[in-house]
């Protein structure tokens, strides 16, 4: 789990920085590039239920995934092109996205009550995410202003090639688990993608929620595309480093979540999470690397409830709302729905406006870059606000500190 996620902390996160700087890719080139993990979360279903769950082992898969990824990813490393880099993070993201679900499978099947020993195994991933930040700032200073000026920075993807590798190798030797759906077992496409749980739109404050969902994903798709280019170009010291305190807030506002839903109700909790990311971006809008620094370090700690209070918060609701039947296909449907249909979305746009507030010197006017998913986050708040009304979720709903 730690290397699952140290993998992708490793490079994902200095993306942007790199594409800008070493390659010399515009907002729209950032954007497809970043978009590929929509891709990929809109493929891995289908290797995961017509391949993974039929035929092969779950640890043998993750090892041949990750590889090749670990191939790709060397490549990426010496691409000196956007036009050679793309196609290697293309196939990378449609490679490693359904690694997510099989490291977990992995997980799941060697406990024997998963609710009380996933936690402590799952919570490496965060930590492996946090260390490949910390490493890249603090050990090999690649994000600093020396370190990105001589190049540095495409050693993020020769790192993480080497932790694939490794990863890969290592999957080997994991517990084996076979396959539980029979080879020769029908498998609708329906099934794999969660289409059964569409029927969930019927009822109209989930449809309110699922529309949410999608429009919140547009300024996600800003902070994860911007926030570090952002950073490294108006001066921030070891920007890398600094965005790990978002992961940490994550880790904390995780436990704080039953507080909030047992004392303010779910759709407090949910307006909450949509009102911290018009204030992040306004704190990013208004922040410097000078005397404005802490507004930016605060604009960072704030993912903690951007994300756990909305889409922790939403896949709880989910749960409740679709029943045991379709619990695992409304599951699927909202990842699909945020993670490719929203952040498709939300790369599209944050690319275009990137390019469109480029200034001639090849600086950019943040201001009114963040500005934008701000006032995006502002109409999603009015949306959910006026058409949602509460609920009161079951108690076998409500959220647990060990759920992750």
């Amino acid at each position: 789990m730690f290397l699952e996620f140290f993998i992708w902390g490793a490079w994902f996160v200095t993306m942007g920085t790199f594409l800008g700087m070493n390659l010399q890719a515009s907002g729209a080139q950032t954007a497809a590039a970043f978009s590929t993990q929509s891709f990929g979360a809109i493929i891995a279903p289908f290797i995961i239920g017509l391949i993974a769950d039929r035929y092969f082992n779950a640890e043998r898969i993750l090892g041949i995934l990750h590889l090749s990824g670990a191939a790709l990813m060397f490549l990426m490393f010496r691409s000196e092109s956007f036009g050679v880099f793309y196609p290697a993070v293309f196939m990378y993201m449609i490679l490693y996205m359904p690694t997510l679900a099989l490291v977990n499978s992995v997980s799941f099947r060697q406990m024997s009550d998963p609710e009380k020993e996933f936690a402590s195994v799952r919570v490496w991933g965060t930590i492996g995410w946090i260390s490949a930040g910390l490493v890249i700032s603090y050990l090999f200073h690649w994000d600093s202003v020396d370190g990105m000026a001589r190049g540095f920075l495409k050693n993020t993807f020769l790192m993480a090639s080497i932790a694939s590798l490794i990863l890969g190798l290592f999957s080997f030797t994991l517990p084996k688990t076979p396959p539980k759906a029979e080879k020769g077992s029908q498998v609708s496409i329906s099934d794999i993608l969660g289409l059964e749980a569409l029927k969930l739109l019927k009822d109209k404050n989930y449809l309110v929620f699922f529309i949410s969902s999608i429009l919140i994903c547009i300024p996600l798709a800003f902070y994860y595309q911007n926030a570090n280019p952002f950073l490294a170009e108006i001066g921030v010291s070891d920007p890398t480093g600094k965005m790990t305190i978002g992961q940490v807030s994550e880790a904390l506002f995780l436990l704080l979540l039953p507080v909030f839903f047992k004392r303010f109700g779910f759709k407090t909790t949910l307006l909450i999470g949509m009102i911290a990311w018009v204030i992040r971006y306004t704190l990013f809008a208004f922040g410097d690397a000078e005397g404005g620094l802490w507004m930016l370090i605060v604009g960072i700690a704030l993912h903690g409830i951007c994300y756990d209070f909305f889409f922790v918060s939403g896949q709880i609701y989910t749960d409740s709302k679709a029943g045991p039947k379709i619990q695992s296909a409304a599951q699927g449907m909202i990842t699909l729905a945020t993670y490719g249909i929203g952040m498709l979305i939300g790369f599209a746009i944050a690319g275009q406006v990137t390019d469109v507030y480029l200034n001639a010197d090849g600086s950019h006017d943040w201001n009114s870059i963040w500005l934008i998913p701000a006032g995006i986050a502002i109409l999603v708040v009015l949306f959910f606000l006026v058409l949602f009304k509460n609920e009161v979720l079951s108690k076998k709903t409500e959220p647990q500190p060990i759920k992750r």
